[in-house]
């Protein structure tokens, strides 16, 4: 840990001292000629500054450095969880307003909706998935900082243990591990601050730090992928990809080099505990690595490995996890279409067992109003009868296709009512607990901020 900050504080120098600048004065006396033409070039320069300013404010924080446009691939912090990358071409739904230097973002969605669990093990619920972010954004140095706070009220709006889930599994309640039931999410589920730096042309500093935070490992967290925006239900695979979108404790540094960018995080990989109002601290004695690119505005592409010490609290050992991703949006005329593509693993060294998990999911937004989405995954699932040694590990299949309408869309929010339902495929020796054949649905409305204007 030592060596760590020690590397950190030597970092910053090296960027600091990178971008000073000489400045050196003029020791000529001054001529006429010279100062009215410097009095043209100052009108002209504030007049051209004056214009910039106006240009800026209507771009609405197209990126981190908010002294120059951002390049036309480069995705932007206000659409992504932790430090990932979502394509710059990613629609974004959210208030903004400038208040003196600082500009300010308000994101969020409510799902109101009843869930409904086929087979012996279903069950069905009114519940609602939610969540808040608030983001402010300053010029710092000559780079800029980025502060995010999210929040969820899910503690209070999911029906006991959690939101009815078949085959979902991850975390614990009243000591017991859930099954069949996905957990809520923590009333603080990000209390950070992200910093970027340009060190040349095409090389930038970046330095994320986080109470409450997303380590770089895995893809954007599925709440925050446009591949799923319309889509309530966590992924089966969740843990095993995307699940330390909510650590207690992060710190994360990387390089931008042109389109490509790397960078390594340590932080505390233990799940949150079923206290969902605390935070949690524990040793930063976890870490990961993860290398991104942006190829256009319309595909990034990452692939990361990490370790996790002790993430799970009723099972003894650590685990690696390693997950590759590959994002695509296209906007169109009175729409946009976007697809995420997800592979995640998880070995655990109690036993050197892995654990493979596919995805695919699809979200199409049409003729403004409509939209049309599918998630088709394939999972690995070993907690689904624990402590039964004759019943280990099971491949599950879970098909999801949905669609949902705006009832309302207003310049300031959105409103909309939809449904998907849920097949499966599984084991015949598990027809005993789960049916042959079960099938699960969900009704929903759905509302959001309007789609704002502030990308490329």
């Amino acid at each position: 840990m030592r060596a760590l900050i020690l590397s950190f504080f030597v970092i910053n120098l090296w960027v600091s001292l990178a971008g000073a600048q000489d400045v050196v004065a003029d020791m000529d006396g001054p001529d006429p000629r010279d100062q009215m033409q410097r009095s043209k070039d100052s009108t002209k320069q504030k007049q051209a500054q004056t214009q910039q300013k106006m240009d800026m404010q209507g771009m609405d924080m197209p990126g981190m450095d908010m002294s120059q446009p951002a390049p036309d691939w480069m995705p932007s912090p206000h659409d992504a969880s932790g430090t990932g990358w979502q394509p710059a071409a990613t629609p974004g739904h959210s208030w903004m307003k400038s208040a003196g230097a600082w500009d300010l973002m308000a994101h969020g969605v409510v799902f109101a909706d009843y869930n409904q669990q086929g087979g012996p093990r279903g069950e069905g619920k009114a519940e609602s998935v939610n969540s808040l972010m608030l983001m402010e954004q300053h010029k710092l140095w000559s780079g800029s900082i980025l502060f995010r706070e999210m929040f969820s009220a899910e503690s209070l709006t999911a029906p006991h243990p959690g939101f009815p889930e078949l085959f979902q599994t991850g975390e614990t309640y009243h000591g017991q591990p859930l099954i069949d039931h996905q957990h809520p999410h923590n009333v603080f589920s990000e209390l950070s601050f992200y910093y970027t730096r340009p060190i040349s042309e095409k090389v930038s500093w970046e330095f994320y730090g986080a109470p409450v935070g997303e380590p770089a490992l895995g893809p954007v967290a599925f709440m925050h992928r446009a591949s799923v925006s319309e889509l309530p239900m966590a992924p089966l695979a969740h843990h095993l990809q995307d699940s330390t979108h909510t650590s207690f404790g992060v710190i994360t540094t990387g390089l931008v080099v042109d389109r490509l960018r790397i960078e390594g995080s340590v932080f505390n990989g233990r799940e949150p505990d079923e206290k969902r109002y605390g935070i949690q601290f524990a040793a930063l004695d976890s870490w990961s690595a993860r290398l991104s690119v942006a190829p256009s505005r319309n595909w990034t592409a990452q692939y990361s490995y990490g370790r996790l010490e002790r993430p799970e609290a009723l099972e003894p050992g650590s685990q690696r996890r390693q997950t590759a991703s590959v994002e695509y949006v296209r906007p169109f005329t009175k729409g946009s279409l976007a697809t995420s593509v997800v592979w995640g693993r998880v070995h655990k060294d109690v036993n050197s067992h892995n654990l493979n998990s596919y995805l695919l999911e699809t979200t199409a937004n049409f003729k403004l109003r409509n939209y049309a989405f599918s998630r088709m995954e394939l999972v690995d699932k070993d907690e689904l009868f624990p402590g039964n040694p004759l019943l280990p590990s099971f491949r599950i299949g879970a098909y999801t296709f949905g669609g949902a309408h705006d009832l309302v869309q207003s310049r300031l929010w959105q409103l909309a009512m939809g449904a998907d339902v849920t097949f499966y495929t599984k084991p015949s020796t598990l027809d005993s607990a789960y049916g042959k054949n079960p099938v699960s649905f969900q009704i929903f409305l759905r509302v959001r901020p309007a789609l704002s204007q502030h990308h490329h």
